[in-house]
């Protein structure tokens, strides 16, 4: 039976293929790092299959560890004359060492935003480009909302668009329905599971990362003037709004229940390639250390380029008292001179990671949480143990161990005895492999793969034309509306009202009698 309809599925799927046009789809890129992995991965998946995929990409983003084969899918560059492009370079790996050694530095992604929002104004000055994006008639585009340029090229372009934020979906407010009684805010480090000074907290949270959202969105106020007429200049915050579809990055094996509206699609594991062999030489190591199994650790492309020499000495020391073998993502031209590498320890410039972590013989994930490392080890059921430095990585963390998968530990502290002894205990606890496949089964456990979803939902709106049949017209309502804030002033007046005249009455009957009375006595 089970047999029958995955084949009626698969045929209905091959039929919705045959009878859907190709559509031309823009997807954009102007940031680094793990958001340039998720849009090349997500551009893939749409140009397989069988649209027109073209990819604007920012020059400087495409960071060598990630290249891979050629994307057969058209990509455009731009790019700044070279000795532009490296001042612009060194100021931003700046940022970028000051963000990984300062947690969630609310400055710092200030100046980080500001820097964007530069570059953003040159891009746009690009005639030949966004001519050439004109010219091209895109019926949809893609985009990262984390990413304000592409909102406002999106915007440029009249274009339809569709968003796809790689990070913690709760980065931004996007007017969903988040009740605070259980909906933690983003940086509260706060669970569903709130007491009454959690909630306190909660509330203070959602006000204090409203002025912090407002501020980053302000560093793009001077490109907005520059580049779109009086009298037509849009408010970024309301950009988000005019989104067709939101594509989360993550599941309910990793994220808090809550309610959704209709356009709010989840694709955790979105972003996962087949598994292959690994190279012959990580498994001589992995042999090695026969029934004990590997560690694998990797903190992500930022951190592992800018983490101190204090924290490489803590961790290589930490895991020299380990039985497990480690293999760590680590440049070897960044290793530390006069550190010397423990016996069980090979670091590596690149790790296949998707294909380690699938490795029978692997027994902990050291991770920095970044979104797309933390899906990975889901995917195949793996134990964390995290060491967040910034932005959603803390958030994912505090996800990873309310779901008892893992553990956080904080890198201002980070010793090499105790964080021996945290991964021997996440290692040893056999609760937190059994947290890791329950979440792993729940993440395959959808009748559809993430790919099918996402292709799926994204047709569905080219067919009908968008989505305002998802859309709930609370997009379109002021905030003292949606709050009910003319409701309840309204009844407040209505029922200060009522006394009011209650009182009235009461002291004129009042008076009627104290009258009579005298008259009586009289």
């Amino acid at each position: 039976m089970a047999a029958h309809r995955s084949w009626l599925l698969v045929s209905f799927l091959l039929l919705e293929l045959l009878l859907l046009e190709a559509a031309k789809i823009l997807t954009i890129t102007t940031l680094g790092g793990s958001h340039y992995v998720a849009m090349s991965r997500v551009s893939q998946i749409l140009h397989g299959s069988g649209h027109n995929v073209t990819n604007l990409l920012y020059e400087s983003v495409y960071h060598p560890d990630f290249r891979e084969e050629k994307p057969s899918y058209q990509v455009i560059n731009c790019h700044l004359p070279e000795d532009q492009q490296k001042k612009i370079d060194n100021r931003l790996n700046l940022l970028l060492e000051e963000l990984s050694n300062g947690g969630f530095n609310h400055p710092t992604f200030v100046k980080i935003y500001q820097h964007y929002g530069n570059l953003c104004s040159h891009l746009l000055t690009r005639k030949d480009i966004m001519e050439f994006l004109q010219n091209e008639n895109f019926d949809l585009v893609l985009l990262d909302s984390l990413d304000f340029c592409s909102l406002l090229i999106a915007e440029k372009l009249g274009k339809r668009f569709v968003s796809f934020p790689p990070i913690q979906f709760s980065f931004m407010d996007l007017v969903l329905p988040s009740p605070l009684s259980y909906a933690p805010v983003f940086g509260s480090g706060l669970t569903d599971q709130m007491d009454f000074w959690g909630r306190v907290k909660n509330c203070l949270m959602y006000f204090y990362f409203s002025m912090q959202q407002r501020e980053m969105v302000s560093q793009y106020d001077s490109t907005i003037q520059e580049h779109f007429a009086e009298g037509s200049r849009p408010v970024l915050s309301d950009l988000l709004l005019k989104a067709e579809l939101w594509f989360v990055n993550s599941d309910f094996a990793l994220d808090f229940a809550s309610p959704l509206f209709p356009n709010t699609v989840y694709v955790g594991g979105l972003l996962d390639k087949p598994v292959q062999p690994i190279p012959q030489d990580l498994e001589n190591f992995i042999t090695q250390f026969g029934d004990s199994g590997f560690v694998l650790v990797a903190l992500g492309s930022v951190v592992s380029k800018h983490q101190t020499k204090e924290v490489i000495k803590e961790m290589n020391s930490a895991f020299a008292h380990l039985p497990q073998g480690v293999l760590w993502t680590c440049k070897s031209s960044l290793w530390p001179k006069d550190v010397r590498l423990a016996p069980n320890v090979k670091i590596m410039d690149w790790l296949p990671q998707t294909d380690l972590l699938a490795h029978p013989s692997i027994r902990l994930f050291v991770t920095h949480g970044g979104m797309n490392s933390v899906n990975e080890a889901i995917q195949h059921g793996v134990p964390m143990v995290g060491i967040p430095f910034f932005g959603d990585q803390l958030e994912n963390m505090v996800r990873i161990e309310a779901k008892k998968i893992g553990v956080s530990v904080q890198i201002q502290t980070l010793k090499a005895e105790t964080f021996a002894l945290t991964m021997k205990e996440v290692i040893e606890d056999k609760r937190y492999k059994s947290a890791a496949m329950a979440s792993k089964i729940i993440r395959q456990s959808h009748p559809l793969t993430p790919a099918q979803r996402f292709v799926g939902w994204i047709d569905h709106i080219l067919q009908t034309g968008g989505a305002a049949h998802l859309k709930p017209h609370v997009f379109q309502q002021p905030w003292h509306e949606q709050y009910l804030l003319d409701v309840f002033l309204f009844l407040l007046g209505l029922m200060l009202g009522t006394l009011w005249l209650c009182l009235k009455v009461l002291g004129a009957v009042a008076r009627y009698l104290s009258g009579e009375r005298k008259v009586k006595q009289t």
